[in-house]
């Protein structure tokens, strides 16, 4: 299916498609691990590519650990899932997203919500739109959590199970945590 115009929150969707618009759309999702704090930033970075439209999915948890005022583009979270639907024809928030985008990034993808995702826990707007998704688009993990949760035996096979989906891991990378470990 073509993608489509995602409306603000509150605005039914148009049908003009990404392509035709020259544009490119990047959903990214955030989760509650610390390395949230790098949202800002990221949607920086991202928005400095030419023809590049970005999109932000965030569970509640993340919001703890960015200032939702530096984030330049359109938030979704999941009040956003409700207040859109009202009624039969209404369009449904996590679909709108899953068609509007291109490309989605989960950046950073915590533990909770890494275990969710490869169990086919869908409970809040970020889950939900990560169960939806096309699968012949594609979609980037970037696992982020403590060395001693990365470590437990569940957290390589729940990365194998995201990769099974077809999604690609973009590695962590050691450095000093902000606990003070190292990892």
């Amino acid at each position: 299916m073509e993608p489509i115009s995602l409306p603000e929150p509150g605005i039914p969707a148009g049908n003009s498609s990404s392509v035709a618009q020259g544009k490119f759309h990047v959903l990214v999702g955030v989760t509650g691990s610390v390395a949230a704090l790098k949202l800002p930033l990221l949607v920086a970075e991202l928005l400095k590519i030419p023809g590049l439209e970005v999109k932000v999915v965030t569970t509640e948890r993340a919001k703890h650990f960015y200032n939702a005022q530096e984030i330049p583009v359109t938030l979704y979270g999941d009040e956003e899932e409700w207040q859109l639907w009202k009624g039969r024809s209404d369009p449904v928030l996590h679909i709108e997203l899953r068609r509007w985008a291109d490309l989605m990034v989960v950046a950073p993808l915590d533990a909770n919500t890494l275990a969710k995702v490869a169990n086919g826990i869908c409970d809040n707007l970020l889950t939900c739109v990560i169960r939806a998704w096309d699968l012949s688009k594609p979609l980037l993990f970037c696992p982020a959590m403590n060395t001693a949760m990365w470590e437990h035996p569940i957290t390589a096979r729940q990365v194998e199970q995201l990769k099974a989906f077809g999604y690609t891991e973009i590695p962590c990378v050691v450095k000093k945590l902000v606990c003070g470990d190292e990892g």
